[in-house]
């Protein structure tokens, strides 16, 4: 008996181990971009992309506010080659709560730039008909400045299409914004597709908040905007940006995601590393499916 015993429990390390590995690694890698200053939190996402054997560039620019200019930096590698590309994009600076103190910004955003990075390790060993390219940008919390900077450097005539995550520390339902203009239909298409396909919890959102996907539509550019909450807490905010007066939430109330980011709460506590990798294998499918779709093979 004290055998077989042993014999399960072995069996079971076996098994959950490796998922407890991850788990201590993703959170290992979120973790890291606490750091006292963007330029610290730059250098975190770049040798993490290193890490993963990429090649990542720093592209400099000048952005900042009017009264305060400020030098930034977007974060670019590469995946394959061809005529045309898709973009997989994440903000890595934190909001700044009071001069010279940066919010942790783990769920807003070090989360989802670690998910980028383990969707782009997904693609790196698929057959793709278009190039990948990983934007991680600087001085989103500013105005989207880094990826508007992109836009003015690189220009839009070979980008298909734009996938962005946004707050992706916590929960199993994934959101994603309808409202980037009828260009975007068919990168929200495949979203829903994807969600049927997987039986995931999804909700979409007529009204969603602003990311970097604003200065893409802006532009021109089909493009999402992908986060996760739990199930409870996606449908909190859907009702705050889409329920009008009538959303039957308490008058005053507050979704938790926004006592959350933007304040000194957003701390590791509330990030899941499960989250962390559904959400890299998630925005990984998406881009496939992309791909194929935009190359007429889907």
């Amino acid at each position: 008996m004290l055998f077989r015993s042993l014999a399960a429990a072995a069996a079971l390390l076996a098994v959950c181990t490796p998922v407890a590995a991850q788990d201590l690694d993703l959170r290992a890698q979120v973790a890291a971009y606490v750091q006292p200053s963007n330029v610290a939190r730059a250098i975190q996402a770049a040798a993490q992309l290193r890490a993963a054997g990429f090649d990542p560039v720093m592209e400099d620019f000048m952005g900042g506010r009017r009264d305060r200019p400020l030098a930034g930096r977007n974060i670019v590698a590469t995946i394959g080659d061809g005529p045309r590309e898709i973009l997989l994009t994440a903000h890595y600076d934190a909001v700044e709560l009071e001069p010279g103190r940066l919010s942790h910004g783990v769920v807003d955003n070090a989360a989802s730039v670690v998910a980028v990075i383990e969707a782009a390790k997904i693609l790196r060993g698929k057959a793709l008909n278009h190039r990948i390219r990983i934007i991680l940008f600087d001085q989103e919390e500013l105005g989207l400045i880094g990826a508007r900077k992109w836009i003015e450097a690189h220009g839009l005539t070979n980008v298909a299409a734009v996938v962005n995550s946004d707050v992706a520390g916590y929960g199993d339902t994934m959101m994603y914004g309808q409202n980037n203009g009828p260009q975007s239909a068919f990168v929200t298409r495949a979203v829903q597709e994807l969600c049927a396909e997987r039986a995931m919890q999804c909700v979409g959102y007529p009204v969603y908040p602003p990311s970097d996907d604003r200065a893409f539509s802006a532009a021109g550019a089909p493009v999402v905007s992908l986060g996760f909450q739990d199930q409870v807490g996606a449908h909190q905010m859907w009702l705050a940006f889409n329920g009008g007066e009538a959303n039957g939430l308490a008058e005053g109330f507050v979704p938790q995601v926004f006592r959350l980011i933007h304040s000194a709460e957003d701390t590791m506590e509330h990030v899941d590393p499960a989250t962390v990798a559904l959400a890299g294998e998630v925005y990984a499918a998406v881009v496939e499916r992309l791909d194929r779709q935009l190359a007429g093979v889907d």
